[in-house]
């Protein structure tokens, strides 16, 4: 499990944590990969899940763009997990820096991953810092645009079934920016380091 740095409860509903790790050896019912719209799954976060969850991610992915066409921003997709130890992988394409529109293209892509879970009934839930790594997305704006978005996911969706979000990052650089981000928006949250 990943070593928890933040975590605050969100209208009395869900448990949202900050933490440091690899999401690869999460044990919750799905992870995000931070994906790409046609999840050819090489490098980053992607490669990481691929070369621990095995060839039955990327065959099952494979097969979902056939049938469904490239993953968008508003539409993840999803798989069964292989290897791992979650269930699923929820494959959340993020916005390229400088495409346009940006901070609207992730809101929509963590809002879509939060919809997918509750279509799926899961419970809980461990996410990357989408779009943070060769996407270029800066860390900081990221980190604000993706905690105020799962926060207004929980208080806009009373009857969701969701009872942990967990943010995991890798590097030392994006927890740092993620938590001066927390910060700001959870001042009085919990620091459990």
């Amino acid at each position: 499990m990943s070593d928890i740095r933040k975590e605050v409860l969100l209208y009395q509903k869900a448990a949202f944590q900050l933490t440091q790790g690899d999401i690869t050896l999460e044990d919750l019912d799905a992870i995000v990969n931070a994906a790409n719209s046609q999840l050819q799954h090489g490098a980053g976060v992607a490669g990481a899940i691929l070369r621990r969850g095995g060839p039955q991610i990327q065959i099952e992915s494979d097969i979902w763009v056939n049938q469904h066409g490239p993953v968008s921003h508003e539409a993840p997709a999803y798989t069964h997990a292989g290897e791992l130890p979650c269930r699923y992988v929820i494959h959340a394409v993020g916005p390229v820096w400088g495409s346009g529109d940006e901070e609207t293209k992730l809101g929509a892509a963590v809002r879509s991953c939060l919809d997918l879970v509750d279509k799926l009934n899961l419970k809980s839930l461990a996410m990357p810092a989408i779009s943070t790594g060769i996407y270029g997305f800066p860390k900081t704006l990221a980190a604000r645009v993706i905690i105020n978005t799962i926060q207004d996911y929980v208080f806009t969706n009373p009857d969701s079934c969701i009872e942990l979000i967990r943010l995991v990052v890798f590097d030392n650089e994006t927890l740092t920016a993620f938590m001066e981000t927390w910060d700001k928006i959870f001042p009085t949250s919990d620091d459990t380091n």
